[in-house]
């Protein structure tokens, strides 16, 4: 079989792969997020964790967790520095002591509200279409996850 050559129209670009766009993406808003997050002291993770415990408060970590994305060996961490930085309080469950529940204090409360004004909508540019991709990303990221449960995922880059 000849070896493609980077002309051939039979070979995938990257640029063409839908991973590679929602990675890139990602990385894009990572780099445009770093100015607002060094002013706050916060790191991506940390600052999605307030944003989730502003939502509901005195969270299970396991249960903030999920809504992150994020294992428990990777949150814990980010969750001791919050800690010491006084944004939030962990104490276990009372009613399950094997459970730590987490919440914000008055301190991550007013970061929350002062990093409020600090979002990048009007920076995606992409005006009133700005919803409709955000539910067309939570869909395909939710298509996915199902498609990893279930017998894994079959050369999805052949398809994009």
């Amino acid at each position: 079989m000849p070896t493609p050559t980077p002309n051939d129209p039979n070979v995938p670009k990257l640029a063409n792969f839908l991973c590679f766009a929602i990675y890139s993406a990602n990385l894009a808003y990572g780099r445009a997020y770093k100015p607002i997050l060094d002013e706050l002291g916060l790191t991506y993770t940390q600052y999605i964790a307030i944003i989730a415990l502003s939502e509901e408060d005195n969270q299970s970590v396991g249960g903030l967790g999920e809504k992150l994305f994020l294992e428990s060996n990777t949150l814990t961490p980010i969750l001791k520095k919050l800690e010491a930085l006084g944004y939030i309080r962990r104490q276990r469950d009372l009613a399950d002591e094997r459970q730590v529940r987490v919440s914000l204090t008055p301190e991550g409360r007013a970061l929350r509200e002062k990093a409020l004004p600090m979002n990048l909508v009007a920076a995606a540019g992409l005006g009133e279409d700005f919803p409709v991709v955000q539910k067309a990303i939570v869909r395909l990221r939710s298509n996915l996850l199902k498609a990893a449960r279930g017998q894994g995922v079959k050369s999805v880059e052949a398809a994009e």
